[in-house]
């Protein structure tokens, strides 16, 4: 491992403190209710939880996020984890983020308050921490920042020797939008799921839809497919990881732990396709248990 930096990865982006409810005999139409026969609060939102993912995967990891009033329960988390704390920024007169997250084995629905959250744009023009951030090896946004700041921080970063990854989520407008793409080639690795990939290539096949991304003069797309596994464009070539046979209790999460397994391979000197190996079984395997960290496979961690 390269030590020559204080971390091997930050990730930023949106956190949450998640309530995930389970176990619903049906999904309730409006006006009905529904009864769950599980509550679980954990740590959310995507850098929070790949962060997690990296740290059980032995890497050195930080978070950089805006958290508001009524944080304590979630920074002890965090420390819990093996994740640096150094990087939050508190903010003021605002509370940390929240989602109630409702998941059956199949799918789930997300009610969200942003909170704090709204903040870190803002937070990422201080020169300071833009400079702290090219401490890590890799900085991975799991967040849509305006395409514009995305790109300046990209080029900062990659002065620094610091590569980048990029998980914006399902955020409609900024998958819409042109400018985007530029950010998308600028960067190192793109990892959007199926759902967000057909949006913006507007193409219905995994294989297309990585042929769009190479077209476009992308370098490299992790795209997740759920139970039908995972594909990859990497530099020229295209990978492909077959579906495992997992029980999935809740989903929540899964996408965000494929991108820690896959950042853990890649700076380890993995090859293309182990890290796709690696990052479809961390992004399966969690999928056991409720919530986005509670069923990393902490034996995949143990072979490392």
């Amino acid at each position: 491992m390269n030590d020559a930096k204080e971390f091997d990865v930050i990730t930023v982006g949106d956190v949450f403190v998640d309530l995930i409810m389970t176990g619903f005999a049906v999904w309730p139409q409006p006006g009905e209710e529904a009864f769950a026969q599980a509550l679980t609060r954990e740590i959310g939102g995507g850098a929070a939880i790949t962060a997690n993912g990296l740290a059980r995967l032995g890497e050195r990891v930080a978070l950089c996020a805006a958290i508001g009033d009524g944080s304590a329960w979630f920074v002890s988390r965090l420390r819990a984890c093996g994740i640096s704390d150094c990087l939050l920024q508190p903010v003021a007169d605002d509370t940390l983020g929240t989602t109630v997250s409702v998941s059956t084995a199949a799918d789930r629905a997300f009610f969200t308050y942003q909170g704090a959250n709204r903040k870190l744009p803002a937070l990422l023009t201080d020169e300071h921490l833009i400079d702290t951030l090219t401490h890590a090896r890799h900085v991975h946004f799991a967040c849509a920042l305006a395409p514009e700041q995305l790109l300046s921080l990209t080029q900062r970063l990659h002065e620094a020797g610091t590569t980048v990854s990029l998980d914006v989520g399902w955020q409609v407008g900024w998958l819409s939008e042109a400018r985007s793409w530029d950010v998308l080639r600028a960067i190192d690795c793109f990892f959007p799921n199926e759902r967000e990939a057909e949006l913006m290539t507007r193409q219905s096949l995994p294989q297309e839809m990585l042929r769009c991304f190479a077209d476009a003069g992308l370098s490299a797309v992790a795209l997740k497919l759920g139970a039908q596994g995972a594909g990859l464009w990497w530099h020229g070539e295209i990978h492909w990881a077959l579906p495992l046979s997992v029980t999935p209790m809740d989903t929540t999460g899964a996408g965000d732990c494929f991108d820690a397994g896959f950042l853990s391979g890649w700076l380890r000197g993995n090859s293309p396709a182990q890290c796709l190996q690696l990052a479809n079984e961390c992004g399966a395997y969690s999928t056991e248990r409720a919530g986005g960290i509670a069923s990393f496979p902490d034996w995949l961690a143990r072979q490392r």
